[in-house]
């Protein structure tokens, strides 16, 4: 019988994720806090989505992003959240080889989905705030789908590439994955393949799906807070900004902690950091999202309160 320390090719090979193990006197409170955490999560994006359907006053171009935002934000919860829950309430931290590589398939396509969608979004507040004239030819109905539609297309394709080369690793040496889910730098880590090849091959697509998007964002805003501050009433520079203040809060907390964890080299400093700042970008992001867009947005508040008292 193989040793349950090694691992090969095939599917029936398990791995454990470490993850919090070595908090084992706060396993009840983590479980706890997460699982309010998962229920919150899944419930406030989903509120969004059904009103963004639900009132014909949200059916903009904005809103449909932010539609596409919430529906791939309970996606991605509901890929990292479950198993996470399971974990920490029956102790049970194994998973098997074929169960990892589907987790990472979809938590990392809905990563580089989230990274697109993030900056058509700024995109398209750059279009409304600064090129107000051309809004609605280039955002028209048509335009929005095929924008969302390569997001979405093209961040599962990309993640298709790493995820068939992981599943072609031979894993030979010990099986404890030093995290709380299913991720690439851990797995290749724990390969007997040269790790080089498929350090470089991650480097490059977080080039493409990271760092670019960061920066067409970046360009974005850079264009827009100069649009706004050459505004000169003060009302209205204040009602230009509170269009985008909400995306922009969410994109500096989202890049930022992804940045730090896959563009930086990981050591046994950064080990620990790196995975605190993976719960941000994995649990809590996606817990605020709802949150900040729908306290700092009028029509969204309007909307839910007359959805919550319309009359049954």
């Amino acid at each position: 019988m193989a040793n349950p320390e090694q691992g090969n090719q095939t599917s029936n090979t398990e791995f454990v994720l470490l993850g919090f193990g070595n908090l084992p006197e706060l396993q009840l409170l983590l479980f706890l806090l997460f699982l309010v955490i998962y229920i919150v999560t899944v419930a406030g994006n989903i509120l969004i989505m059904v009103l963004i359907v639900a009132d014909q006053h949200l059916h903009t171009p904005m809103y449909f992003f932010l539609g596409n935002l919430s529906c791939l934000e309970t996606c991605y919860t509901c890929t990292i959240l479950p198993r996470m829950l399971a974990s920490l309430r029956t102790g049970d931290r194994t998973i098997s080889f074929s169960g990892c590589v589907t987790q990472y398939y979809f938590f990392g396509s809905l990563l580089a989905t989230e990274c697109l969608l993030l900056s058509v979004m700024s995109y398209d507040r750059y279009l409304a705030i600064c090129n107000p004239l051309h809004y609605a030819a280039r955002m028209s109905g048509r335009a929005c789908i095929q924008l969302a539609g390569g997001c979405w297309i093209g961040g599962f394709l990309c993640c298709g590439i790493t995820t068939l080369s992981i599943s072609h690793l031979s894993f030979c040496g010990p099986n404890g994955i030093d995290h709380f889910f299913c991720d690439l730098i851990p797995l290749v880590k724990l390969s007997c393949n040269d790790p080089h090849l498929m350090e470089t091959l991650a480097f490059t697509l977080s080039l493409i799906f990271l760092l670019v998007p960061f920066l067409l964002t970046l360009m974005s805003y850079i264009c827009i807070i100069n649009t706004i501050l050459r505004i000169p009433s003060t009302t209205e520079r204040q009602k230009a900004f509170s269009t985008c203040s909400s995306h922009l809060i969410v994109v500096s907390i989202y890049y930022g902690t992804l940045l730090i964890v896959y563009m930086f080299p990981t050591t046994n400093i950064l080990s620990d950091f790196k995975k605190v700042l993976s719960v941000i970008y994995t649990v809590l992001t996606p817990l605020v999202n709802p949150l900040i867009y729908s306290l700092r947005n009028k029509a969204l508040m309007k909307a839910c309160r007359k959805f919550m008292f319309r009359p049954f």
